[in-house]
Parts: structure tokens; C-alpha cells; sequence
């Protein structure tokens, strides 16, 4: 493994979440309250339309947290990466791009 995907805490660098790492989990426990709830929706048959209503929520969710941990490696892991070659950067600017690809086709 890279040390950018090391998970021993001697060896992990700071990540660009860091700072916000309690509100990303936060607002990931309120995430996986909804999903609880979507999952206790139909179990108790409750109305399609009511249930993709809350699927939507949670997508617009998840969605919100991504673009921050994007925002957060672009402006830390990116950043940093940048500064210490052109080559470091760009292979940091691809595995961005890629994440992002991800994003959109899912």
C-alpha cells in the first residue's frame, strides 16, 4: 500500500478532512439514521413515493459529503502533493479526476 492509504495511525498522514472529521461523522450517523428509517418504511409498506422521497434525501446527502471530502483533497492531499513535484501532483490531479468520474456515473 501507498502511504496515502496506510490505516496504522503511526503511519497515517494528517488527511484533508481532518479538521472537519467530527462533522463528517456527524452528518454520516444522521445519513445512516435515514437510511434505518428508509429500511423501517418498507418493512412497514409504506407509500413508493414516500420512500423514494426519502431515498432522494439521503442521495442529496451523501452527495453533499463527497463534494466536501473532494473539496478537502483538492485543497490539502492535492495541494501538498503539488508542492512537492509536478509528477507527485499530476498522479494526485489523475486519482482525483477519477474519484470524481466515480461520482457522476454513480
Amino acid at each position: 500500500m501507498s502511504p496515502t492509504h496506510e490505516h496504522p495511525a503511526a503511519t497515517t498522514p494528517a488527511r484533508g478532512y481532518a479538521q472537519d472529521k467530527e462533522a463528517y461523522l456527524k452528518r454520516l450517523r444522521r445519513i445512516e439514521g435515514q437510511v434505518r428509517g428508509i429500511a423501517r418504511m418498507v418493512d412497514e409498506d409504506a407509500y413508493c413515493i414516500d420512500v423514494l422521497t426519502q431515498v432522494s434525501a439521503v442521495t442529496k446527502a451523501l452527495q453533499a459529503v463527497s463534494l466536501g471530502l473532494v473539496e478537502d483533497h483538492l485543497g490539502h492531499c492535492v495541494v501538498d502533493a503539488a508542492r512537492e513535484s509536478d509528477e507527485a501532483g499530476q498522479a494526485k490531479v489523475r486519482e482525483a479526476a477519477d474519484a470524481i468520474a466515480r461520482l457522476v456515473r454513480s
